[in-house]
Order: C-alpha cells, then structure tokens, then sequence
C-alpha cells in the first residue's frame, strides 16, 4: 500500500531561517513528500530586512502567504521554538488549510501574551541588556551552540555563520488569536529532551493544559541540526 503524499511547512525558531531545516527536508522529500522551509523577515537570506516595525504578526503573515500564493491545501504545519507562535497565528487565520499542527519544542502562548510574557524575569532582563549593548535595543544577538543543545563540534559547524540577530520587537508583540490556541486542528508537541530547553517550561504547562499529545525525541533544542534523519522519522510518524 503507497503511503500518502504530505505537504509539510516547516518553520524555523529564533535566530535560524529556512536554511536550517536541510537535512531535513530532503528526507521528507525522498521519501516523495512537499516540503516548504520558508525564512521569517529579518532573518536568514531575510537578514537585510531586519527593522524595528516586524512584530509577531508579521511572522503568521509570513507563513499565511506561503500557504495563500502556493496554493497549499491539508498542510502538516511544524513550528519550531519560536516559529510555534507563527503557526498558531496561520491555525487561527486559515484552519481549512490545515490538516496538523506540530510544535517541535515550540513556545507556545495565549492570546494577548508577548514571548517575554513566558520567559522568566531574570531572562527577559539579560536578553534586553543584550539586544541594547549589541544592535541598540534592535536586536537580540544570536547565542552559542550549546545554549540551544549543539554539544558537538559537528553539529556546530552545521551553523557555520548562518545564526542571524534576531528582531527584538517580535519579543514585546502580542499573539492576537481569534479562536482558542489550535483552532480545532490536531496538534502535537514533540519534547526535545537530551537535554531539555529550560526557557520552555512555561510553554509546555501551557501545552499540557489544553490536552496536546505529548512525543520526546532524545536529543537537543535544535533538533534539525542534532537528529536531522531521527526528526524527519518523527515528523512522518506523527503526520500519519
């Protein structure tokens, strides 16, 4: 029996653009499957157009036009990290397009709540000292490897140069939903758990509250870059 052929949109974290899911996609796509990585603005090939007017609505707009231009139907919709608020943002606009929502090891919030609304105080200070002494209040620099679970010199040179500033005004925006976090859409959160990512916590309280499944993958935060083949299993696991 064939099995059937999925349309995937992946869609990168904090820091990281569309370039990051490679490995990735080319499993998906070798085993016959759509895969489209797009990059949020201001980051990756984006990085150009990094301002201080991009805000979490620009991100769902993003992905929404993706999904709208390509004329793209029964999506399996996967957010990484920080890309999880962008696909919340595209299941509460467009559901018909939807056919599941997967949050890789996503942050995940209510509506009316900003990303430095999840995080600890202690955090969202060190993260705005930074954004301030390295792009004037712009940008957040992006962090070392190991902070996002890269443990090996392997790994790590699978970034390269390619981490980019990531826009701080995405951090004080609200995620505006219309509907409740998921829109009726399936939905699925994959736990990376070797080692956990501390700064999520507040997301997966969130997760386990409204009754999304719960998966572990044993391996880092960046799970495209750790575990590219083991994730792309996972990914076809989950979308059936």
């Amino acid at each position: 029996m064939t099995e059937p052929r999925r349309t995937f949109v992946l869609v990168h974290g904090a820091w990281h653009g569309g370039w990051c899911w490679k490995e990735t996609r080319a499993v998906l796509e070798e085993a016959g499957h759509r895969v489209f990585t797009p990059t949020q603005t201001g980051l990756g090939e984006r990085s150009h157009l990094l301002s201080r007017n991009i805000t979490l609505e620009t991100f769902v707009d993003d992905i929404a036009n993706v999904l709208r231009f390509e004329a793209l139907e029964d999506v399996v919709l996967v957010g990484h990290s920080f890309g999880g608020l962008a696909i919340s943002g595209v299941a509460d606009r467009m559901p018909e397009r939807l056919r599941q929502l997967i949050y890789l090891d996503s942050m995940i919030m209510e509506s009316g709540q900003c990303p430095f609304d999840t995080l600890a105080p202690e955090v969202v200070e060190g993260r705005i000292l930074a954004s301030e002494e390295s792009s004037g209040g712009l940008s957040l620099p992006f962090p070392k490897p190991k902070s996002l679970g890269i443990l090996t010199e392997t790994d790590a040179a699978k970034l390269g140069n390619r981490l980019t500033p990531h826009p701080i005004s995405t951090y004080r925006s609200p995620l505006c939903l219309k509907h409740p976090l998921t829109n009726g859409i399936p939905a699925t959160y994959v736990v990376c758990t070797d080692p956990v990512y501390a700064p999520l916590e507040t997301s997966r309280q969130l997760a386990k509250a409204c009754d999304i499944p719960f998966i572990e993958l044993a391996t880092g935060h960046d799970a495209m870059i750790t575990a590219p083949d083991a994730l792309a299993l996972l990914l076809l696991k989950i979308a059936g």
